[in-house]
């Protein structure tokens, strides 16, 4: 089963680089109209008196290498099919377009296909009386005894720096030294808990066992060096640091790029980024490139870390401006500030009190939800996550312990509401104790411009309904809890104690609940079945007109 979007899988790549220059925010980029099979995204803008930058290679590791054409960097990119080198023809076509009398510098990734390709289209070049170099990247240092380094996310600096130097008007002969510095001087190593997913596959999701990760995946999906235990941050970033120390040394200065490699997300990658400045690796980083999507491998959960060794010319190159959509702005690495402000308490201030009929309606309130939590979570497992029972219990046996000790303000009708919405909205879970504390605080606000306690508490459930968001007929306690409020105002109990059964029976032949958990439920699940929360409500008004 395929997890890909597109129309036309012939057409993809094509489809996808019309994207790409469509969304290019310096609108800076062209296709060369060369063949249909041949799929090139170069500059618009390029003068060919300074020396070319190409790149390329396989598709899938978007934005490389399109989304690094432009100014200060390359100058065009020639793209393969998914994870496939693009022919001989396609690469030699466009050297011949955009080269002149300086010469053009080829940046190859370590591949098979992309050397023999790029490399005998380099040569055909030259014999058509063109100027052209070649490097080859090979920054990945997961396998150390392979003589053959695959070129990976490091690549994308050597892009940065070559295309600085061309920019600047130098020499092919400077270029190339320039080039051959950067690759000599960048090392990655990669790590992934998933493998990629390719357009006509699922993808091998069994090779990497749940809660293990792979280092040295390769950005094709090729087997990593070892498979680990661990999906914890720290120890995969202190696996990857350490092979990163032998690599470039523990005293030089470094730039280390994070590059997502496809299918991590923002919040997690943020995360490695913290984790690695509280790595061994951190006394030596001095610039951060990322972390973003640099060298993807399609949809890849993993990421990838290349650390470069600085001279001043590099941190030039790497700072230089560019008219790119991929490449990322070095940054300074600056420690983590904070700025002290005093925490400010919002603790409603009360003077216990008593009242003997106050307590009495308290203790029934609370002993009524409590005596009543079976059932009400039994209700709720039907409708929702069955813990409504639970929640409205926590509140209930705060507030009586409170009212047990002395605590309340029974004689203050305005404090003793916000003391109560004040406790809900710190023991009560989930959003329950938030609906509640704004049900009561706001009624206590409106006792205290002095209206009826009937009134005060149906302004509080207007308040409730406003940021809550439901009304009366989406099946919540509002169904039953507005009915009875009203009928309240006659100052009958009994009264509201009817109006509030009625309002609770009627939910249970509503079928589409309009808010809460019981909106996501299937209508045949809610069929008879009263809502806990409305059902609460009923079973306190008819003890308080016991």
């Amino acid at each position: 089963m395929s997890r890909f979007f597109y129309n036309d899988r012939q057409q993809l790549i094509s489809d996808a680089i019309e994207g790409i220059i469509i969304s290019s925010c310096h609108h800076n980029l062209t296709r060369l109209d060369i063949d249909p099979a041949i799929r090139v995204v170069a500059r618009s803008d390029w003068d060919k008196s300074q020396v070319a930058v190409i790149s390329g290679g396989g598709s899938g590791h978007e934005p490389a290498h399109a989304g690094f054409v432009g100014k200060g960097m390359l100058t065009a990119a020639v793209c393969g099919d998914l994870f496939a080198s693009p022919s001989v023809d396609a690469v030699f076509n466009t050297i011949m377009a955009v080269t002149g009398p300086a010469g053009c510098l080829l940046i190859v990734k370590n591949y098979t296909g992309d050397r023999l390709n790029f490399g005998l289209a380099a040569e055909k070049a030259k014999k058509a009386g063109l100027k052209v170099e070649m490097v080859i990247v090979g920054d990945d240092i997961a396998l150390p005894d392979n003589k053959q380094p695959r070129g990976i996310a490091g690549t994308v600096m050597v892009h940065k720096i070559v295309g600085h130097a061309a920019e600047q008007g130098l020499a092919l002969n400077e270029v190339f030294e320039v080039a051959k510095q950067a690759c000599a001087s960048i090392f990655s190593i990669g790590v992934a808990m998933q493998t990629c997913h390719l357009p006509d596959s699922s993808g091998d999701d069994e090779r990497i066992k749940s809660g293990q990760v792979e280092l040295g995946l390769g950005i094709h999906g090729e087997p990593g060096a070892i498979t680990v235990d661990t999906q914890n941050s720290t120890e995969v970033i202190a696996m990857m640091v350490e092979r990163l120390r032998k690599a470039t040394g523990n005293e030089a200065p470094l730039a280390v790029l994070i590059n997502n490699l496809g299918g991590t997300s923002a919040l997690e990658m943020a995360l490695l980024a913290k984790t690695l400045f509280a790595s061994e690796l951190a006394a030596q980083i001095q610039y951060l490139i990322g972390p973003a999507d640099l060298v993807t491998a399609l949809d890849m959960k993993g990421f990838s870390l290349s650390a470069i060794k600085l001279t001043p010319e590099f941190i030039t190159a790497l700072s230089s401006e560019v008219e790119t959509s991929g490449w990322q702005p070095l940054v300074k690495y600056r420690p983590v500030t904070s700025q002290k402000v005093t925490l400010i308490h919002d603790e409603v201030k009360v003077t216990p009190s008593e009242n003997a009929q106050v307590k009495a309606w308290v203790a029934s309130v609370t002993q009524s939800l409590i005596s009543h939590e079976a059932y009400l979570n039994e209700l709720d497992a039907k409708v929702g996550d069955g813990d409504t029972g639970s929640t409205f219990a926590e509140g209930a046996r705060d507030i009586a312990s409170l009212s047990d000790q002395g605590q309340l303000p029974l004689n203050d009708t305005a404090a003793l509401l916000e003391r109560v919405g004040e406790r809900l909205a710190t023991v009560m879970g989930g959003s329950s104790g938030v609906l509640m504390s704004i049900f009561f605080t706001a009624a206590g606000q409106k006792i205290r411009d002095k209206a009826p306690l009937a009134e005060a508490l149906l302004a509080g459930l207007e308040q409730m309904k406003h940021y809550g968001g439901a009304q009366p007929g989406d099946r919540t306690m509002i169904d039953a809890l507005q009915p009875a409020l009203e009928a309240l105002k006659t100052g009958s109990l009994s009264a509201a104690a009817v109006a509030a059964e009625k309002g609770a029976q009627a939910t249970a032949s509503m079928q589409k609940a309009g808010a809460g958990r019981s909106s996501y439920v299937n209508s045949k699940n809610l069929d008879g079945v009263v809502d806990p929360g409305a059902a609460a409500v009923a079973g306190v008004f008819a003890d308080l007109a016991k």
